[in-house]
């Protein structure tokens, strides 16, 4: 069955103030761009999204994901990966380590060098080899923009959602990462959605774009 992502018939409140309307049907491999001023619902939408629509917010509507309603679900069972502006590694653990704590635990047959192979072979995807035991500190930020990603893609979501994952890179960086980041969606048939102030993201992902607050 290929992947989508549904958002049926949104609507999105600060208080009593509709924030939101939104009916958008993303596929497998696509990216929606979602731009507009701060303010706008934008950083609300992902919440809606993932379940964690903050205090003194409200909607109605129905999130769908490869045609199973997953509005009334927790957080972490709605299988939707987060991509931020900051890598959130954890500095405790190495970089296997840091990409190893999000990978299903579910399946007992995993051993421990199974997982580590996995890992090894997504780190050269992304020209990361040799990297796993290095400490996420001693990264420069476009490294560790990759270990973000592989940290998302390895934890199996169904859909990525990206909270301005790239604003904090220099604009070469910046655009190698955004090639990376989207060929790794399309590879995956991941559908996804962006957040950005930034028109150059909206550019590379190359899909459709929605301006709130116009």
């Amino acid at each position: 069955m290929p992947s989508s992502l549904q958002i049926k018939n949104l609507q999105l409140y600060r208080k009593d103030a509709l924030l939101l309307s939104l009916d958008e049907q993303i596929a497998g491999g696509e990216i929606l761009t979602i731009m507009g001023p701060s303010g706008s619902g934008k950083s609300s939408l992902l919440n809606w999204l993932t379940g964690t629509l903050p205090h003194g917010f409200t909607a109605t509507g129905d999130v769908w994901l490869n045609e199973q309603n997953v509005s009334h679900l927790p957080t972490h069972l709605r299988h939707i990966g987060v991509l931020y502006q900051d890598a959130l590694l954890f500095s405790h653990l190495s970089v296997a380590g840091n990409i190893a704590f999000a990978m299903p635990k579910d399946n007992k047959q995993r051993n421990k060098g199974q997982r580590l192979e996995k890992i090894e072979h997504a780190l050269e995807q992304v020209g990361l080899a040799g990297m796993s035991n290095r400490h996420p500190d001693n990264l420069s930020g476009g490294q560790q923009a990759r270990v973000a990603l592989l940290r998302t893609l390895l934890s199996e979501p169904k859909a990525i959602l990206l909270d301005e994952p790239f604003s904090k890179l220099d604009t070469q960086l910046r655009a190698e990462t955004q090639q990376l980041v989207f060929n790794q969606i399309r590879t995956h048939k991941l559908p996804a959605i962006m957040v950005t102030h930034d028109h150059s993201d909206a550019e590379a992902a190359e899909g459709k774009v929605i301006n709130l607050g116009n």
